[in-house]
């Protein structure tokens, strides 16, 4: 009865009081909820996906055909391997921190180590990607030992010049090895059949959506990991991780070398996607791209990074497409030119993000769906107590 009337008189002075949600552990179980629908939603999504190609569904404006023809396939298949690339580069910038502008680096020697490995080693498709990312870890590893000495704006620099020198490299063709200005074309002689073709489009999608939810699964078990939260307590305070005993250096290399092995990963599909590698593959341009993807999407969000590539790839294939048309060519000069560059239309989209939403994508629908879950007729805190209050018996007291 003491106790009660303790609770009576703190809730009548109007002081703060546990919900009866939060007294039977009701925050944990709201928690659990949302991670169940989280996974729930995932699994639906790709299944959804999955079922794409066997679907007649037509998105005008967004796709330029039914989804189970070969165009529409391979722009979807581009927006989920992009989706993928955008994933792998949130394990730098989201996760720890890491301001690289050189993980176009790790792209392009998926890309260019595959297509050299089957044009010259003649050896079947799955120990060619094997070697390859043997190979993308090995360069990872000594790329993020020399630049993850330093922080910040020097430790961008540095991966720029690396990533500067493997796209001299690649330009400069060695010894006639990547083809370059042209680009090297995808040796098919061990390749499976069902992986050839226009034809085996459908395939090719799959095999990107497979990749997608493969680098997905990764990158949550890892963010989850130990090296991932010491590697998040890094990008929030790198002193206090060092005071713990702990190793930062570890576990920004561990997050450096298994994001670089992703975009490794992505590069090879990406290789059997196009049938061929192209020099803008390793630029610092692609790693741009990917960083817009990562800030549009929302910065710290896996579902973020993909939803900024998906909605990036999509809308630069369409403007490209608007800018070759007739319709625009017909336009006055005042709408034709800025019409006209699909990179000048991208960027002030990229400058009205930032500006508006600077949480990205997902920072806005969460934002969004907390405007509209707010109860109405005064703070939340004020309902929560009043319910409380009228929760308890007054025969009690």
């Amino acid at each position: 009865m003491t106790t009660t009337r303790t609770e009576n008189a703190g809730l009548a002075a109007g002081s703060p009081a546990p919900s009866p949600r939060r007294l039977r552990g009701g925050k944990d179980s709201d928690g659990g909820r949302r991670k169940l629908l989280g996974i729930g939603g995932g699994l639906a999504a790709v299944v959804l996906l999955a079922l794409l190609p066997l679907l007649n569904l037509s998105l005008p404006g967004i796709l330029p055909g039914p989804t189970y023809t070969p165009g529409s396939l391979q722009l979807l298949a581009m927006c989920l391997l992009m989706a993928a690339a955008a994933l792998s580069y949130h394990m730098l910038l989201g996760v720890a921190g890491l301001l690289s502008f050189g993980h176009a680096l790790y792209f392009g020697a998926g890309v260019y180590g595959l297509a050299v490995i089957l044009s010259n080693l003649q050896i079947p498709l799955l120990p060619a990607m094997g070697l390859t990312l043997l190979v993308v870890v090995i360069l990872a590893h000594v790329v993020g030992s020399i630049s993850l000495r330093v922080g910040g704006i020097p430790f961008a620099m540095v991966t720029l010049a690396f990533a500067q020198a493997g796209s001299v490299m690649v330009r400069r063709n060695p010894g006639g090895t990547t083809g370059g200005e042209e680009g090297l074309a995808l040796d098919t002689a061990n390749l499976p059949d069902f992986l050839v073709g226009v034809a085996n489009t459908r395939n090719l999608y799959w095999l990107a959506l497979a990749a997608l939810v493969l680098v997905f699964a990764a990158v949550s078990w890892i963010q989850y990991s130990r090296a991932g939260h010491v590697a998040a307590a890094v990008r929030e305070n790198e002193l206090r991780v060092r005071v713990l005993g702990l190793q930062p250096y570890l576990a920004k290399l561990l997050v450096f070398v298994a994001g670089a092995l992703m975009a490794g990963l992505v590069g090879m599909v990406y290789l059997l996607l196009q049938s061929g590698a192209v020099p803008r593959a390793v630029s610092s341009d692609f790693t741009i791209t990917l960083l817009v993807m990562v800030v549009l999407g929302g910065v710290g969000s896996r579902w973020g990074a993909v939803a900024g590539g998906i909605f990036y790839t999509l809308l630069d294939q369409r403007l490209t497409a608007l800018a070759n048309s007739e319709a625009v060519a017909g336009l006055p000069d005042v709408l034709r030119i800025p019409l006209s560059e699909p990179l000048f239309i991208l960027g002030t989209l990229f400058i009205l993000v930032v500006l508006f939403l600077p949480g990205g994508i997902t920072g806005g629908i969460r934002g969004a769906a907390r405007r509209f879950a707010r109860p109405r007729g005064g703070q939340p805190g004020r309902t929560a107590t009043a319910a409380t209050a009228r929760q308890i018996p007054e025969e009690q007291a």
